[in-house]
């Protein structure tokens, strides 16, 4: 049996978008001689459709989709299709994550998802009826008969062997196997996080060894809001050696032929740091393209943030060449905004940068914005020495300058602030936080200089300004400021927050892990009582496995 795995990026909710990605695969697979596709799941609705699903009419446009879709296995292989179903029992929650088995023009059945879940960024019991039992099914290859084991996603996290603590009760993988499948399919969207493809990959190599079995992963690509889907769709042997790989932050159709599993080709998976890249790229450009926009707006300070930002907007909206070779990138706008305490090297770095990756590039001053501000509401500050209100005016008027050019031009705007300052509040609501997509908000300070400093190296030349990256951070909001004034240095800064965050360790724990205790509990304190700032931060792309968002849920009136 020849079995392709379609690893297509669907548009949420764009039935007739995801649907002719579906047919494009099956076609493609056709002339490729697979027997079977597989898409991931929930191709049809795209993952994840979130409280779409409760609008009237969606999931019955989706079950027409995949009627319509039928008629393409009529001359071709069989298709198995991501899907949301209607729980036809009198009980339990209205739909159901499930897959549709098609095959000679026909409907032949469904199989749904068995564990549903509830942590990070996932919320499928809000929406989802889980399966009784895992669903072994029988396709038809040829006149034999070949018994395939259906999983979806989380079906597979669940295995004794490698998690502390197991969330479920079952293990569709084990009553699979004990059922009689000959391979185990999984339909997937898998979102992206920083080391997460190596875990998936020794996830499912060991279900696939302790099972004998081989076992295919479809898995989705692209980005849907905050969520970066990476694809690397996979197969391994019943060895669990992986035998086949699929491109990464690309579409793919990856075919694998069961009887000679030698065949198959294994594409490479980009190293750490180049893998949060193409993330953000794809993410940026999914967002852009998917939202309906078409230029972006960045506000530039000649800092190492901004300049990543532009960099990651200008291969999303160009491509590569415009980062390898100097050409223009006319859908890219930067706005150099100096304030009296800009210095000149800040101003001549934005102008370098814009010139390097050819960009449009402007000049908007502060200075009579600024003064202007400052002599209406100096009667009304009543002889109070300047302080961080003063900082902040000038903030809010960049933000107030590139919300202006949004309205005007319909430029999306890219916030550029970092992980690190978004975690303990070194921002400014209504003003760097403006945008409608933070690119960077879940990359640490210590990651965004090895974003810049690895796309000069696979760029082959100077994308970054080296004094960009050499230069002391500093918002540039008072005479002579550097963020050291106000934080620990970044690598210590950037340690405490992950133990913080996404360790959820508490202060006596990351002291013991040899960090000063004032700096720990001092960091704590800005990342507890910033919660605030986050909940009204733009839409943030995840690149750790604790990212602000939907995946941290804590309240902003609480003491602990």
């Amino acid at each position: 049996m020849n079995i392709a795995l379609a690893q297509v990026n669907p548009v949420i909710g764009d039935f007739d978008h995801n649907c002719r990605k579906i047919v494009e695969s099956i076609e493609k697979a056709n002339r490729a001689g697979a027997d079977l596709v597989i898409s991931p799941e929930l191709a049809i609705t795209g993952y994840p459709p979130k409280d779409l699903l409760l609008k009237s009419g969606f999931v019955d446009a989706n079950i027409q989709a995949v009627r319509a879709l039928a008629a393409y296995t009529k001359n071709g292989p069989a298709a198995l299709v991501g899907f949301v179903a209607r729980n036809e029992a009198p009980v339990g929650r209205l739909f159901r994550n499930a897959l549709a088995l098609l095959q000679n023009g026909q409907w032949m059945g469904e199989s749904y998802k068995s564990l549903l879940p509830t942590y990070d960024v996932f919320d499928e019991h809000r929406y989802f009826e889980p399966a009784e039992t895992a669903n072994v099914v029988e396709i038809d290859i040829g006149g034999r008969r070949i018994p395939v084991g259906l999983t979806i996603c989380e079906d597979l996290w669940n295995d004794e062997h490698t998690f502390r603590r197991r969330l479920y009760h079952r293990n569709p993988v084990q009553e699979l196997a004990d059922a009689g499948a000959s391979v185990i399919i999984n339909a997937s969207a898998s979102p992206f996080s920083v080391g997460k493809h190596a875990f998936r990959e020794q996830l499912m190599g060991g279900h696939a060894a302790e099972q004998s079995i081989p076992l295919l992963f479809a898995n989705q690509v692209g980005g849907n809001d905050e969520l970066l889907f990476d694809g690397a769709s996979c197969a391994f042997d019943a060895n669990g050696n992986v035998v086949a790989r699929a491109k990464a932050f690309e579409e793919d159709l990856l075919l694998v032929k069961m009887d000679d599993l030698r065949e198959a080709r294994i594409e490479p998976y980009p190293q750490t740091i180049e893998s949060v890249w193409h993330g953000l790229v794809m993410g940026t450009r999914d967002y852009i393209n998917k939202c309906g926009f078409n230029d972006v707006v960045i506000g530039l300070s000649g800092g190492i943030d901004s300049a990543v930002t532009a960099a990651i907007a200008v291969e999303a909206l160009h491509g590569n060449a415009a980062l390898t070779a100097k050409c223009s990138s006319p859908r890219v706008h930067g706005v150099a905004m100096p304030s009296r305490y800009s210095s000149d090297h800040s101003v001549r770095d934005a102008e370098t940068l814009a010139r390097n990756l050819g960009f449009d590039y402007r000049v908007v001053p502060l200075e009579k914005i600024h003064s202007a501000i400052e002599s209406e509401l100096t009667p009304h500050f009543e002889n109070r020495p300047a302080d961080i209100t003063e900082e902040n005016i000038q903030a809010r008027i960049r933000g107030n300058i590139i919300m202006a050019l949004s309205n005007k031009f319909g430029w999306l705007p890219l916030s550029t602030g970092n992980k690190s300052e978004l975690s303990v509040g070194y921002c400014t609501l209504y003003g760097d936080m403006c945008g409608g997509l933070a690119v960077i908000s879940d990359v640490p300070k210590t990651m965004v200089y090895e974003l810049a400093r690895d796309v000069n190296r696979r760029s082959k030349r100077e994308v970054i300004p080296n004094s960009t990256l050499t230069k002391i951070p500093s918002a540039e909001l008072r005479p002579d400021q550097h963020d050291q004034q106000s934080l620990p240095p970044y690598d210590v800064l950037d340690a405490v927050l992950h133990e913080y965050i996404e360790e959820e360790k508490c202060a006596a724990d990351i002291v013991a892990r040899g960090f000063d205790e004032a700096v720990v509990r001092d960091v704590i304190r800005k990342v507890d009582r910033n919660e605030y700032k986050r909940k009204q931060a733009a839409t943030g792309l995840k690149v750790t496995s604790r990212a602000f968002g939907i995946g941290r849920r804590m309240p902003i009136a609480a003491k602990f």
